[in-house]
């Protein structure tokens, strides 16, 4: 009797299991079907409509409903309005994704994702792409925790607007101006407190957010900051790979964006075979064209700047100012860093987390032996989430 009824058991666990993988792959086919359906009008979307740049920060411009989302969850595209480095109306757009579950009686926290570099060209924007959610770390954990996840594309991608790679304060108004958004749709039913989690680019994002958004954003309550490998100082950044295939990647989308925001002729910095590729290479996403992004820079290692950038003004001071750790936030931190990341480098990273520390704030530094760059802020989701619980940050 006893063999029967764990036989029993098991055929019904079987059943079971086969039928919430059925029901995964199922919802995982309409997503993609959805996706599929609506490449056709996607274009549209991203042109920006008259009047777009009058209204406040975090105000909507339009919505697009999305028919492809993640399993019980409900998504839009947006276009909505923030501002740039110099204060001036600026347009991004992103994805909003909540959960189909209700929300507590308060409202849903929201979660503002901030992606790692994808590329600089309109077209490398992660909402403009087939499957706008399969980048965003972390979404599944999110959303079983009730969170509104919105991510933003920054500003100069996927819609029209002054470039904005690695220029921290754009960037940080775009994250901030995305919960602001996420906000303004009813349907997300979104509170004021505010989640900040990005990904080295999206690290250094997230972390200009949260030193401006006492002043900026006053009305929003951030409840906590997670970065992992962050590209949180430039200097060093850039200093560790002036002469590798890395700094000619990151500096042709870089010292295009700095030319193009600060007004600095960028014949001052770049060699003039490097003037004559980086254009090429501004078009090009990262993630679908890094062996061409490779292949085309290979040649400029060594011969990519006139100058060393970390140390020759005005690039030298750009840097620092579009580096993270000017002031300190109220707000504690979660800084995860891979120790066989090849990019950013770890001991940077700990010496950043070291200075925020020094600050006065409270800083949670997670290092994982064996993450990479591309790896880390997966492998970083099971200490963050329980770090999330830990601050109360739900």
């Amino acid at each position: 009797m006893k063999r029967y009824r764990g036989h029993h058991v098991a055929v019904v666990f079987f059943a079971a299991s086969l039928a919430v993988i059925g029901g995964l792959v199922a919802s995982t086919e309409l997503r993609i079907a959805g996706d599929a359906i609506e490449r056709a009008g996607v274009d549209a979307f991203y042109e920006q409509p008259e009047g777009a740049l009058d209204g406040a920060p975090g105000t909507i411009v339009k919505t697009d409903h999305l028919l492809g989302a993640p399993l019980a969850s409900r998504a839009w595209r947006i276009m909505y309005r923030t501002t740039d480095v110099h204060g001036d109306p600026a347009v991004s757009t992103g994805v909003l994704i909540v959960p189909l579950t209700p929300a507590p009686p308060g409202g849903r926290t929201i979660l503002s994702w901030a992606h790692p570099t994808t590329g600089a060209a309109k077209q490398c924007a992660p909402s403009y792409g087939f499957d706008p959610y399969v980048g965003i770390e972390g979404l599944r954990f999110l959303l079983d925790r009730g969170y509104a996840v919105v991510a933003t594309d920054y500003v100069g991608m996927g819609t029209d607007g002054p470039d904005s790679y690695l220029v921290g304060v754009t960037g940080g108004n775009a994250v901030l101006d995305a919960a602001r958004a996420a906000r303004a749709i009813p349907q997300a039913q979104a509170t004021d407190r505010v989640v900040l989690w990005g990904h080295s680019q999206g690290g250094a994002a997230v972390l200009f957010a949260a030193e401006r958004a006492a002043d900026y954003a006053p009305e929003l309550q951030i409840e906590a900051v997670a970065a992992a490998a962050p590209a949180a100082n430039l200097t060093d950044l850039m200093g560790a790979h002036l002469d590798d295939i890395s700094g000619v990647t990151i500096g042709s989308y870089a010292f295009t964006a700095f030319a193009e925001v600060y007004d600095e002729p960028i014949d001052q910095i770049l060699t003039p075979a490097a003037q004559k590729i980086v254009p090429e290479m501004n078009d090009l996403c990262l993630l679908t064209n890094i062996d061409q992004l490779h292949a085309m820079g290979d040649p400029l290692v060594g011969d990519f700047t006139t100058a060393d950038p970390t140390t020759t003004d005005p690039w030298a001071t750009l840097l620092q100012e579009n580096s993270a750790g000017s002031v300190a936030f109220d707000a504690p931190v979660f800084i995860a860093q891979g120790l066989d990341d090849e990019l950013v480098v770890p001991d940077d990273t700990a010496d950043f987390a070291r200075h925020e520390a020094a600050l006065g704030m409270h800083v949670t530094y997670h290092e994982i032996p064996f993450a990479t760059h591309g790896t880390v802020a997966y492998l970083a989701l099971p200490g963050l989430m329980q770090w999330l619980d830990r601050v109360g940050a739900r």
